[in-house]
């Protein structure tokens, strides 16, 4: 199951100067979790910079943030990199699930990745799921299944059927995905889960004016020409009466 293309409707943003009507944007922020060495930080890297940094996970536990626009909405983003000492297939270990617990308290959406080259990896997606849905009851937080490594065809180990199958049982979108060869996979995955976190909390419409600097109001035309005909009005009774 595929979401659909947005790729028109998001755009990276710089931080703008801080001027009288600037917004101040709503926070969106997910949580990448997955095994070791499935490419969490790649993706987030790749996603972020266009840049792909190898199949390495120097920054677990990074937090990277960064303004974006969705469909018109100003939206600060935040990113959580996740330790990924999962060992377990079945099962999450009570240390891994007390570290990861801060992480899923946090976010407000999921992207739970693994590799097509790592049955483990596919493994240990249920288990994640499991314990998000623990976390969220309300089962309202959006997750999105990643296969990463899609280009790795002669190392495959987790069939793409496998992984939709998956996602089917857990009610999940999926995607399958390789971080290294294509930038526009990468940045739809984030795109549809920045949008269905966006829908949820409805963050369009909430936004809050800074007031940091006031704005001042701007003079009213229609009060400025009744003033105007007032002056004016005076103006000719006052040369009346000393005619």
């Amino acid at each position: 199951m595929r979401p659909p293309n947005m790729s028109g409707h998001f755009l990276l943003a710089p931080i703008p100067e801080s001027t009288s009507d600037y917004l101040l944007p709503k926070d969106i922020k997910l949580a990448v979790l997955g095994a070791s060495r499935v490419g969490k930080s790649a993706m987030i890297v790749r996603f972020l910079t266009k840049r792909f940094i190898g199949d390495y996970e120097p920054n677990t536990g990074k937090l990277y943030s960064r303004l974006v626009y969705v469909e018109g909405d100003q939206l600060s983003l935040q990113i959580q990199d996740t330790p990924g000492g999962i060992q377990t297939q079945d099962n999450l270990n009570q240390q891994l699930v007390d570290s990861l617990s801060k992480y899923l308290h946090w976010a407000e959406g999921f992207l739970l990745v693994y590799s097509i080259t790592d049955c483990d990896s596919y493994r240990a997606i249920r288990p994640l799921y499991q314990h998000i849905r623990k976390v969220h009851p309300e089962s309202k937080a959006p997750v999105i299944i990643v296969a990463n490594k899609g280009d790795l065809h002669h190392l495959r180990q987790v069939q793409t059927q496998d992984g939709v199958q998956l996602a089917n049982e857990l009610g999940s979108l999926f995607l399958e995905i390789s971080t290294s060869e294509n930038y526009e996979d990468v940045c739809e995955v984030f795109q549809h889960l920045c949008k269905e976190v966006s829908k949820i909390h409805g963050l369009g419409g909430e936004r809050r004016r800074s007031s940091v600097i006031p704005r001042p109001r701007s003079p009213n035309m229609q009060d400025l020409k009744r003033r105007f005909k007032q002056a004016l009005s005076s103006k000719v009774k006052a040369a009346s009466t000393l005619g």
